[in-house]
């Protein structure tokens, strides 16, 4: 697919998506708890939203070592109000030793049904499963052949620490679980993702008001960590993954975010990374337009 017809597709499914009228349904939320969009773990729930990730590493050593900077762009769109569409592409500047790369990745797309909401608990939970399309990216970026990834994704507050513990109540955690299947036969990896968060605007809404005024008092806080172990072959058993601890800040129709990376091991990188988010609420800033699901 050259560069031009892979444009319009994705421009297509994008314009598709947006110019199908509804209604609209709140997102991120289970009973008090609000779970924001993070940079490298899926969400556990579904919304209309759109997010562009810039990610910029240093490679691991070796033959091919050098620096990586990507744009992520994602958009996920509500075909129901808890069962949607997610599209990802990036455009990845390469920087190594053979020599210089850029051009898109391959083009990904996904499906997630959110099947569970716990308002008293806050929790949550979704199914999912994305495809990544191989040959619609650069060649020297992308791989020829496609990967399937079925997941589940989670969500979970904890209104349930007792007064003594108070003070834990604004922590939760997110995650995702499932394996990845190359469509060449090759050996599956097993995707683990999860995040730890301190939610600011919680503590002071339902703990204890410590008289932080804007805009820190819309701050979370959040460290990631995306990993991902190989299943077989030469190299099984072995993970690889970085720990990004972050902030992100909010309001009721954007969030903007950073974060560092560090490398668990040599084989996930060098010296320490950097992530920067800018998210937009869809749902909220056109709710009974763009931002609603297209059946309801």
């Amino acid at each position: 697919m050259n560069a031009k017809k892979r444009g319009f597709l994705i421009f297509a499914c994008m314009l598709i998506a947006l110019l199908i009228p509804s209604f609209s349904w709140a997102h991120g939320f289970a009973g008090k708890r609000f779970f924001p969009t993070t940079f490298q773990v899926n969400d556990p729930f579904i919304s209309d939203e759109f997010s562009i990730l810039i990610n910029n590493m240093k490679l691991p050593s070796g033959p091919s070592y050098g620096n990586s900077t990507e744009i992520n762009i994602d958009y996920s769109k509500r075909i129901l109000p808890r069962f949607g569409l997610e599209f990802h592409e990036a455009y990845q500047h390469l920087t190594s030793s053979p020599g210089d790369a850029n051009g898109w990745e391959n083009f990904e797309l996904g499906a997630k049904w959110q099947f569970f909401t716990n308002e008293e608990h806050e929790a949550i939970a979704s199914l999912g499963t994305d495809v990544e399309i191989g040959g619609t990216g650069a060649h020297q970026l992308s791989d020829s052949f496609s990967e399937v990834s079925p997941g589940i994704f989670f969500g979970k507050g904890f209104p349930e620490f007792p007064e003594a513990l108070k003070y834990l109540r604004p922590l939760a955690i997110t995650g995702d679980i499932g394996p990845n299947f190359p469509t060449n036969g090759e050996d599956k990896t097993l995707t683990w993702d999860f995040t730890l968060q301190y939610s600011i605007i919680y503590l002071q809404s339902f703990i204890k008001d410590i008289g932080l005024g804007p805009p820190f008092n819309h701050f979370i806080l959040v460290t990631e960590f995306p990993m991902q172990t190989a299943l077989g072959g030469d190299a099984k058993d072995q993970t690889m993954g970085t720990i990004n601890p972050g902030i992100v800040w909010f309001t009721k129709y954007m969030e903007f975010g950073a974060a560092a990376q560090f490398p668990v091991n040599s084989s996930s990188g060098r010296g320490v990374g950097v992530l920067g988010l800018i998210h937009l609420f869809v749902d909220d800033l056109w709710p009974a337009g763009i931002g609603a699901p297209v059946f309801r």
